[in-house]
């Protein structure tokens, strides 16, 4: 299993896994792009790298998962895979390199949810094998 949704009162909720951090961050942005269209119905026709970084590891989960919704609003972006991530552990903190594949927004794909912000609300990364991510958030 990739990642499962969890009942929230208000917002979504999600558990994403994976053998190594970095394939659980990979899952954790399936999930998150699944709360809005059917990520398996998206053409792979474009890449976008993106980097984003981190003083310790609930920032870079929200800022790598933030960066889905940035590359929506930018540049109608839809996430269809993650092609890589690398996961950097520096002096100063934590970077990570991601590609993602994905298409443009047209009218050939539905989107059936809005995530407005990912939070630090109720945000657990667990690093030992099987690794796991739990963000919620505000749809």
């Amino acid at each position: 299993m990739k990642y499962r949704y969890l009942e929230h009162t208000a917002d979504a909720k999600f558990q994403a896994f994976g053998q190594s951090l970095e394939e659980a961050f990979q899952n954790a942005a399936l999930a998150t792009a699944g709360l809005m269209w059917d990520v398996q119905a998206i053409a792979l026709k474009q890449t976008q790298a993106s980097e984003v970084r981190g003083i310790d590891l609930k920032q870079l989960l929200l800022g790598f998962l933030e960066e889905i919704l940035f590359l929506l609003d930018t540049r109608r972006f839809l996430l269809g895979t993650v092609e890589s991530v690398e996961l950097i552990e520096g002096h100063a903190g934590y970077s990570l390199q991601t590609v993602f594949r994905g298409d443009i927004q047209s009218g050939q794909y539905e989107i059936f949810g809005d995530v407005k912000a990912i939070t630090y609300n109720e945000m657990q990364i667990q690093r030992s094998a099987p690794c796991l991510v739990q963000v919620v958030v505000d749809m």
